[in-house]
C-alpha cells in the first residue's frame, strides 16, 4: 500500500466546509453522563425561577415592612447651654425637646467632669402638652466639681 493509499483509507479528522459552522452533536450518552439532558435543563430553569420569586417575595415584604415601621413619633432633644453651679454642687442644664403633642416622655440629663466622667445624673419625667417644641431647665446634683451638662437621651414612656 502506498503512502497515498493509507492516507485516502484513514479516517480524516477535518470537516469539510460545509460542516465548519454546524457545531457536532455531542451523542447522548455523553450528554446524560455530565448532567446536561432536557429534563436536567428543565429543572434547573424551574429552580432558577423559583428562587428568584423567594427573592422577590422576602425583599417585597421586607420593604412593606420597612415602610409600616416608620410610624413611631420622633422625638428630638437639643442641648441649649448649662450654668455650673459650684457653691451648690451641681449645674443647670437647658435643653430643647421635640415631640409630638399630647405624648409624655422621660430624658436623662447628666453632669460630666473635665474627663468627661459622669459625675451626676438625673431622670426627668416630662408631662404630655398640646406644644410640640418646649424648652426646659433642670438642676443636676453632682458627686465632683461638674464641667459640663449634657441632654443624654430622651424616650416616650
Amino acid at each position: 500500500m502506498s503512502p497515498a493509499d493509507a492516507a485516502a483509507s484513514a479516517p480524516s479528522d477535518r470537516r469539510s466546509p460545509a460542516d465548519a459552522d454546524t457545531p457536532a452533536a455531542p451523542s447522548e450518552a455523553i450528554e446524560a453522563r455530565y448532567g446536561r439532558t432536557k429534563r436536567n435543563r428543565s429543572r434547573d430553569r424551574l429552580l432558577l425561577v423559583l428562587g428568584g420569586a423567594a427573592v422577590a417575595i422576602v425583599l417585597v415584604a421586607w420593604v412593606v415592612w420597612a415602610g409600616l415601621d416608620g410610624s413611631k413619633p420622633q422625638i428630638q432633644a437639643t442641648d441649649l447651654g448649662h450654668v455650673l453651679l459650684p457653691d451648690e454642687r451641681a449645674v443647670e442644664v437647658t435643653w430643647q425637646l421635640s415631640v409630638p403633642a399630647g405624648n409624655e416622655t422621660a430624658c436623662i440629663v447628666q453632669a460630666f467632669n473635665e474627663d468627661f466622667t459622669v459625675v451626676g445624673w438625673k431622670v426627668v419625667e416630662i408631662p404630655a402638652s398640646d406644644k410640640p417644641i418646649r424648652e426646659f431647665t433642670e438642676t443636676v446634683r453632682t458627686a465632683q466639681e461638674a464641667n459640663t451638662g449634657l441632654i443624654n437621651r430622651c424616650w416616650l414612656t
